[in-house]
């Protein structure tokens, strides 16, 4: 794909990982990015923050509530929100935004609001994924959302509850962020005879369907591209545990079972043959290695098993080189390891309280706290080093848990109903 991005990528020790989509390095496509690592290529970035925080490029409103990421690519920005400020009603609306000054450019409706559970609980949470002149989105309730990019016209929509027994191994409604690979988007709705399904990203139809007998149902995870001695693999952490699943054929090809938890939300972070996956409420992170077999087969091998130090709930983990970043389960507690011996280096209380996300660029760790702090820090895993912390404006009504993203120098945020566009650019 892009070379810049890749060597990039290489510079921070992540391997040659497959791009899912034609995006550019200026691009943010999907969750956690086009290669869904959480790490953004983005050099000469602030190395410190001034007291009260990078400068705000700009603010606007017309989000929602909800706690989905955006998608961010060429002049475009899009996310997922109910109860959207310019909107008349309380419903879920796919939104676009102008990219240079934030100024809504339309919404289509998805469906209702989710309201199950209390109310910090409530509302979106699925960031859109962006291919050519299509945007995805799935919503709470398991419906999938195909609509171009350039009006939010509707194209098509795929109910994976109806259409593919789908489930979730919990009550929180779905959160994927689906991927598109060539023709093919691939997503869980996490049936035991559809766990995973490829359909057509033109059309919606069905290309192939593979099932996990047993499955708890679909995790909060989002898929992420392995190669296998040049096998391709879609990884995906389900409610049951990761499994390995082969990208041309559908069939499974691995799994890893773990013990029942309240819910399983973080994406895996392949690198090579390696995939880590965490899950929260003490349940823990593990680390394996994909081996393949006579036949076809694939098996995957403990380097460790699951260490409850490198639980995570649903902040995410990063991983920059050779260390894995991220919050200590819920804790607001940050940590640093070792990716192949699970060892914590450090783990330090920094500004803010609660959850926190985590985001890696230019050699620092940005680490968002569900009380509105952002905090940058070295990524450097003999200490930590906090060199810069603010506060977002507007936030403390509910929690900040939507993740954040990089591109071009500007860092971007999801605060409810409003999206800030900051400056963090080495002038």
């Amino acid at each position: 794909m892009i070379s810049a991005c890749l060597r990039s990528l290489a510079l921070l020790g992540l391997g040659p990982l497959i791009l899912a989509s034609a995006a550019t390095a200026s691009d943010w496509p999907t969750f956690r990015g086009a290669d869904r690592t959480a790490v953004a290529p983005d050099t000469d970035l602030l190395d410190s923050w001034p007291a009260d925080g990078p400068p705000l490029v700009w603010e606007t409103k017309g989000a929602g509530r909800g706690y989905a990421s955006l998608a961010i690519v060429g002049d475009r920005i899009f996310t997922l929100g109910d109860g959207l400020s310019t909107a008349d009603d309380t419903d879920e609306y796919l939104c676009c935004f102008e990219r240079t000054t934030g100024r809504p450019l339309w919404k289509t409706k998805t469906g209702g609001p989710w309201t199950d559970g209390p109310e910090s609980w409530q509302s979106s949470r699925s960031t859109p994924t962006v291919d050519g002149d299509m945007v995805y989105v799935i919503t709470p309730f398991g419906q999938l959302v195909a609509c171009l990019t350039a009006d939010g016209r509707e194209v098509f929509r795929v109910d994976l509850k109806q259409q593919f027994s789908g489930k979730k191994g919990d009550s929180w409604g779905y959160s994927e962020s689906v991927l598109i690979d060539d023709n093919q988007l691939v997503c869980t709705p996490g049936g035991e005879q559809a766990a995973m399904v490829a359909l057509d990203k033109k059309t919606g139809r069905t290309l192939w369907t593979c099932a996990v007998p047993g499955l708890r149902g679909a995790g909060h995870s989002s898929i992420v591209i392995a190669e296998v001695k040049g096998r391709r693999t879609y990884v995906q952490t389900t409610a049951s545990g990761p499994i390995g699943v082969d990208g041309k054929a559908g069939t499974l090809l691995w799994g890893y079972p773990i013990d029942q938890t309240t819910a399983v939300i973080p994406t895996p972070i392949v690198k090579d043959d390696l995939v880590f996956f965490s899950a929260g409420y003490k349940r823990g992170g593990a680390l394996l290695r994909q081996v393949p077999g006579p036949g076809g087969t694939v098996k995957v091998e403990e380097i460790y098993g699951l260490n409850t130090d490198l639980a995570n709930k649903h902040g995410g983990i990063v991983l920059v080189g050779d260390h894995l970043y991220g919050d200590s389960d819920d804790k607001g507690i940050p940590f640093c390891a070792e990716l192949m011996t699970g060892k914590i280096l450090w783990k330090q209380r920094g500004s803010g309280k609660n959850s926190a996300t985590v985001l890696a660029a230019d050699g620092h760790v940005y680490i968002r706290y569900a009380d509105g702090t952002v905090s940058l820090v070295k990524a450097d895993p003999t200490a930590y080093q906090e060199v810069g912390s603010f506060k977002v404006p507007g936030s403390g009504e509910r929690p900040s848990w939507a993740h954040m993203v990089i591109v071009d120098g500007k860092l971007y945020l999801r605060e409810g109903d409003a999206i800030l566009c900051y400056d963090v650019q080495a002038k």
